[in-house]
């Protein structure tokens, strides 16, 4: 696992480089079902940049999370052009496009995803093994991101045993144990208190430092926007606003 040693033209010190790594132009998302047909995208044109952690919010229903399910390739778009790093995903097959996931993102979600029967350590390691990794090249890797989480002494414990906060750290463990380019994170808080929130993207901020990913988050919780470098406004299926932080990195920096 390369930790803090990613080979690219990134600058020193995990800085955001002039570079875009996610470019989406005109995408539409069209729902249709009884009948009825839903815009949940109408024409979103955005870029974000290599190495930049962007907070999306807005409304229920105004589109946030479908924004992130299509730019992922979680779900397909409607209409318009989205590429990651360059490629064009719109036009990839399902299997190209999973495999261009596995490779390439890291995903965490609200309701963490652990399997209940697995370990910490075990959890981390699955999407090494389904991928085709050596089980042993997974295990290492796996226990360096625990480490990287600092749950190292937490790698037998199963999810019924940890609490709400470390769940998630093991789900930011998953999310980075293939050193992706892209981490998604759906309402990564939206689970926790206020201290074990804070606790999460104190985390999520250091290792965009450390690790120079670029981090696109979903939330609703304005403090957990602040500590990102922008934050992105959205109502009915469209871009309101999308401003600088004055502040960006804010507490745990």
């Amino acid at each position: 696992m390369l930790v803090g040693k990613r080979a690219s033209s990134e600058e020193p010190g995990g800085s955001v480089v002039d570079e875009l790594m996610i470019e989406a132009t005109g995408v539409q998302k069209v729902y249709e079902a009884g009948g009825l047909r839903v815009r949940a995208l109408r024409g979103v044109d955005l870029g974000i940049r290599r190495g930049e952690m962007v907070a999306i919010m807005g409304p229920s229903g105004c589109g946030k999370t479908t924004l992130l399910n299509v730019l992922s390739g979680l779900d397909e778009l409607s209409d318009g052009d989205v590429r990651i790093d360059g490629e064009a995903i719109g036009g990839m097959s399902d299997k190209r496009r999973t495999r261009f996931r596995a490779e390439r993102m890291g995903f965490i979600f609200q309701s963490y995803n652990l399997i209940p029967v697995l370990s910490a350590i075990e959890n981390i390691e699955l999407p090494l093994l389904v991928a085709g990794k050596k089980p042993k090249k997974a295990r290492r890797w796996a226990l360096d991101a625990l480490e990287m989480v600092g749950l190292s002494d937490q790698a037998d414990k199963r999810p019924a045993e940890m609490s709400g906060g470390q769940q998630q750290r093991v789900t930011v463990a998953r999310s980075l144990v293939n050193n992706p380019a892209i981490v998604w994170a759906d309402e990564p808080t939206g689970a926790l208190d206020s201290e074990t929130s804070k606790g999460i993207m104190d985390l999520l901020v250091r290792l965009n430092g450390e690790q120079r990913q670029t981090f696109v988050l979903v939330t609703h919780d304005a403090a957990v926007a602040a500590r990102a470098h922008r934050t992105i406004l959205m109502r009915d299926g469209n871009i309101t606003s999308d401003e600088q932080n004055g502040s960006p990195r804010g507490e745990g920096e």
